[in-house]
């Protein structure tokens, strides 16, 4: 067990035209982690010039290549030094900075690769949409992974050093977070879930269901195919299930 503090800590936020939100993301960051690095995927506003005024490592995309991509360019900036733990949350406000403590909490206790929130606690004030999206893809991707899975899509989520070659294999686009969960059950790291909260305001999300919900599916689809082709994995399947931090046992972290 080790006890995870901010200084092993780094936080990566995409970020796409957020000049609004992105100043206060960081400087709630910085509050508990060491180093905040926003990667600016061609933003036509001021994300890069606000999140730079806020204490953030900035760097910026000649053109826009997507979350997944931006998130993987962070994490090649950040493993240049010894992080142990890299902390990803969107930009435009609706994750809590202040929540950030709570993955540590839980990245203490357990022995876990990855750690994701979980906004399914609460839903009554998430969108239709988004709700009706968030509860299909993780079911579906729970029967892949034959596993609980609350909140397969959430970005806000902690990784471990050890998970950089499954994250940097992960999609480009919005999809990252949902392969990015795939592999690395696969690849038998453990996963384990905490609740967070999550700030809705009135702006349009950049979420689109039917287009979203069917780039998932290549995932999914990608994936299987790839599984067919390997030996089975059941035994890490089984290892998933059976840990004291799989879904259904993960206590609330004491903070």
């Amino acid at each position: 067990m080790i006890e995870v503090n901010s200084d092993m800590v780094c936080a990566i936020i995409p970020a796409h035209n957020e000049e609004p939100f992105i100043g206060n993301v960081v400087r709630g960051l910085l509050r508990h982690v060491k180093q905040v690095i926003v990667v600016d995927d061609h933003s036509v506003d001021n994300t890069g010039l606000a999140a730079s005024a806020a204490g953030a490592v900035v760097i910026r995309h000649p053109k826009r290549l997507g979350k997944g991509a931006a998130i993987k360019s962070g994490l090649r900036q950040a493993a240049q030094e010894s992080f142990e733990f890299f902390l990803f949350l969107d930009g435009d406000g609706q994750h809590d900075p202040d929540e950030a403590p709570t993955f540590f909490a839980t990245a203490s206790e357990f022995e876990t690769g990855l750690i994701i929130g979980n906004r399914m606690t609460n839903v009554d004030a998430m969108p239709w949409a988004r709700r009706w999206t968030n509860r299909f893809m993780s079911w579906q991707i729970g029967k892949l992974c034959r596993r609980e899975l609350p909140d397969s899509q959430c970005g806000y989520r902690m990784a471990h050093r050890n998970l950089l070659p499954v994250l940097l294999r992960s999609s480009n686009g919005f999809a990252f977070e949902t392969e990015s969960l795939l592999l690395a059950i696969e690849a038998g790291f453990l996963v384990s879930f905490v609740p967070v909260r999550t700030i809705y305001r009135a702006e349009q999300s950049k979420i689109r269901p039917a287009r979203d919900t069917l780039g998932y599916a290549r995932v999914l689809t990608r994936n299987l195919r790839l599984r067919r082709g390997r030996a089975s994995s059941a035994a890490v399947v089984r290892a998933c299930i059976s840990h004291k931090s799989s879904t259904n046992s993960l206590p609330s972290p004491q903070l």
